[in-house]
């Protein structure tokens, strides 16, 4: 009571009640941006495209590097069930004579863009007498999936993708698409849990890989997988596919094949 007039004191009960009511104001307001992949929140951040990141972040590791006159590209084989076909367990697909790529993220989300990835690569070579170059299909399939980020009846694709191939002029290119649209030629990169330490064990060979063979690369990609997942593989654990000078062609190389390069870096690091 002071001068007839009386102050009250917040309790530490009120504190807490008024806290509560902020944070689930808070969530309410993040809530109504969350719903929505073509509306920016206060802070310019579409949740939507974060999930989806963190969706095609939690498939395999995968590991592409371009060298002198090749690009290969690397990752995991997980088979789901022991009563499946291994041979049916891929993330590596030919889209066309002289470009693959490679997926990580939903499956089923990988394969309705390697459909879409084959279409595109088809219609190119039917409308222009000549094979797709990979950094023309990589921008296509980026334009196709930012359009996904702008119409709300839509949901972007939780897929990322290593596109490798020959080009006529540039030689072996190494491209990234990512769910957003974004792609960019590499020398070396990475995706998936493990990409930024593959990164960074990439990043102190970047000088070294423009000059790298054939074998090289792959030996490379493969230590590298190895290194960020911390074990040794057997030739059936791991799927490598390739592409090697001008005229070369996209092989997905066989156990026998991968065998003889994982013992070649054994007796390299028993040296």
């Amino acid at each position: 009571m002071k001068d007839g007039l009386t102050t009250t004191v917040p309790t530490n009960i009120q504190q807490s009640q008024c806290r509560n009511k902020l944070i689930h104001l808070r969530v309410a307001l993040h809530s109504n941006y969350d719903h929505h992949i073509s509306i920016f929140s206060p802070q310019g951040r579409l949740y939507q495209m974060e999930y989806c990141f963190k969706a095609a972040q939690s498939g395999l590791t995968v590991v592409a590097v371009r060298g002198k006159d090749s690009a290969c590209v690397v990752t995991q084989k997980k088979v789901p069930d022991r009563l499946m076909d291994p041979k049916s367990v891929t993330h590596i697909f030919r889209l066309s004579p002289k470009v693959g790529c490679c997926v990580t993220g939903t499956m089923a989300d990988c394969k309705a863009y390697i459909q879409r990835a084959r279409y595109e690569a088809g219609q190119w070579s039917f409308d222009n007498g000549y094979s797709t170059p990979v950094a023309v299909l990589a921008k296509r399939m980026a334009d196709l999936a930012q359009i996904n980020t702008q119409t709300a009846s839509m949901r972007p694709l939780a897929v990322i993708a290593l596109f490798i191939g020959v080009d006529d002029e540039k030689g072996p290119v190494v491209y990234k698409v990512d769910c957003a649209g974004h792609y960019l030629p590499f020398f070396a990169t990475a995706a998936g849990p493990k990409e930024q330490e593959a990164m960074n064990f990439l990043e102190k060979r970047a000088n070294d890989l423009k000059e790298m063979d054939t074998d090289q690369i792959v030996r490379t990609a493969i230590t590298c997988l190895g290194h960020v997942l911390g074990s040794d593989f057997r030739g059936s654990e791991i799927e490598v596919a390739q592409v090697v000078g001008i005229q070369g062609k996209f092989q997905v190389l066989s156990e026998d094949q991968i065998e003889t390069h994982l013992n070649a870096i054994a007796d390299d690091a028993d040296a």
